[in-house]
Formats: C-alpha cells, structure tokens, sequence
C-alpha cells in the first residue's frame, strides 16, 4: 500500500529551482572593484607628479610684485653656456650610446649563444653600478687620474691621461657614464633577446654563408630595434640628468650648468628643467609607442603576395 500511495513530492508540482547568478554578474562585480581601485591609484600617482611640475610652472612665470611673466622661457636660449652645455652632454650621450652598445650587444649575444651558463655572471656583473654609489666611483677615477703625473709622466700613456681628460670633451665621462648605464643597457638588451629566437636565426644566417659580424648587423640588430632604442634613451636621460661624476671630477654639463645658474638665475634653471623633464616624457611615449608597433607588426606578418586572405580564397 504504501508503494502504491503517491508521495507528496510527487503530486505537489515541482519546485522551482534556487535562482542562479548570471555567469556574467560576478565577473562584472570581480572586474568594477579592480578598475575603481586601479583609478584610485593613477589619480593619486597622477596628483603626486602633476603638482610638483604645476608647482615649478608656477614658480617659473610668476615674480611676487611683478605678475606673470614668460621671461624664463624666452630667456632659456640665449642663456649664458646653455648652448655649450648642452651640446658637450649630447655629444657624451652619443658616445656613451655607442660605446654601451658596443660592448654590451656583442657580449650579451656571444653568451646566449655560446656559454648561456655565464649570463648570471654577465648580470651581476653588469647590475654592480647599481650598487656601488657614485662617490665611490668618482673617488676611484681621481685615483686612477692620479697616477698620470706620478708613475706614467715618462710612458706614453701620459699622453693618453692627459687626452681622456681634455676640458673641450672629457673622455673620462664617457667611461664613466658607459659603467653606470651598464644595468639599463644589460636590462633592455636581456629582454629585448628573450624574445627572439637568437640561436635560430644565428644558425640560419650561418648556413646560408653569412659571417658573423653580418649576422649581428643584418639580423639581430634589426630584431632589437625596441630593445636598442629603449637602451639608448635611458642612456641619454642618464647622461642629460647625472651630475655628481661630473661636479666632482670638475666638468660643466648639462646638468652641472642647471645647478650653477640656480644661484643667480632660479626660474631660469627650473625652466629649463621642466622642459628636459617634458621632453623626456615626450621621448618616452614616442619609444613606447613605437616598441608597442613593432611588436604588433611583429606578431600580425603581413601575408606573403599572392597567398589568399581568407578561407573563401581557396579554389
């Protein structure tokens, strides 16, 4: 009998079943606080740069008693060794861009392609200027520059301490500022070789009876374009705003000139340091966006002439 009885669950209609969220509601949820917290952070990085340079506008155009003035600006030019000083740190930009890529480009493909054991030791290596502070390698350049006069008068290296040291254009800066770039070069380049499957195309190039130094200039040189670029302007930003080395040793560029002038002439010395640091982010956003382009070209290859675009080409 109670077999044949029906049970209540099954006369009572079924009961609808527990209301499920949209699949798509929570993620929103997931995705709106990131994105609230996200903005929260920008405008707060935002207000912690835009007012300082608001501020040295400010600072740049406005004289107490005398109102606004763009004088600053309009002076910047005519300026008193603004044009020698910054020529002597765009030319000690343009070599220590070289001489960095000379040295770091050659070392750090011989090692992925040859001994990928001594990257760390490259590394390390490379990241040490990072450690040691500036002083400390301006205090070991005097002492090398000491031992000209002392030990070398009567060698023909004399010659060459007197060279590197050469007011017109101190060499010894460009050594210098080649060490403490080392880390943003070793940096770039490193990432820029990860990317790029260096071994088989050294391989490739070799095979078709490339040489070496062919290889570096035709085919991996074009593949670090972003890299390359990205090493040789954090080199000039580096070189443009470094001042220690170049104060202590007794050398007046760039950036030693925008410390001189700031006794006598301070908005004159803001100025134009808010228009390096304009131009900088200017630099950096073409760079970026230029690395960002190649990188999409990169990945999306043009299709080869002739080859059909899509499933309906085929015949």
């Amino acid at each position: 009998m109670a077999a044949l009885t029906p049970t209540a669950s099954a006369t009572s209609p079924a009961a609808p079943p527990p209301k499920e969220a949209a699949p798509g509601a929570t993620s929103v949820r997931r995705r709106r606080r990131p994105r609230v917290w996200r903005g929260a952070v920008l405008a707060l990085a935002g207000i912690y740069f835009v007012v300082p340079l608001l501020a040295s506008f400010v600072f740049t155009v406005h004289t107490p008693g005398q109102g606004v003035s763009f004088e600053a600006y309009t002076g910047i030019l005519s300026a008193e060794g603004f044009a020698d000083s910054l020529l002597l740190s765009l030319g000690l930009a343009a070599c220590t861009i070289a001489l960095s890529l000379l040295l770091a480009v050659p070392a750090l493909v011989a090692v992925r392609l040859g001994a990928p054991r001594l990257g760390p030791a490259v590394e390390i290596v490379c990241m040490l200027p990072l450690v040691v502070p500036p002083i400390a390698l301006v205090s070991g350049i005097t002492t090398v520059l000491g031992w000209g006069p002392e030990y070398l008068s009567t060698t023909p290296l004399y010659r060459t301490f007197i060279v590197v040291q050469d007011e017109s254009f101190p060499l010894v800066l460009v050594i210098a500022y080649t060490v403490l770039a080392l880390p943003f070069v070793h940096r770039s380049l490193d990432a820029g070789l990860r990317a790029v499957d260096i071994p088989t195309l050294v391989e490739a190039a070799r095979n078709c009876g490339a040489s070496m130094p062919y290889v570096i200039v035709r085919v991996i040189l074009p593949n670090l374009r972003s890299s390359l670029a990205g090493a040789s302007f954090l080199t000039l930003a580096l070189v443009l705003g470094e001042y220690t080395i170049a104060a202590l040793l007794g050398y007046q560029p760039f950036a030693v000139w925008i410390v001189t002038i700031s006794g006598s002439q301070a908005q004159t010395s803001v100025a134009v340091s808010l228009l390096s640091l304009l131009i900088a982010w200017a630099l950096l956003m073409v760079l970026s966006r230029a690395g960002a382009r190649a990188a999409a070209g990169a990945t999306n290859p043009a299709p080869a002439p002739g080859a059909p675009t899509s499933l309906s080409g085929k015949e």
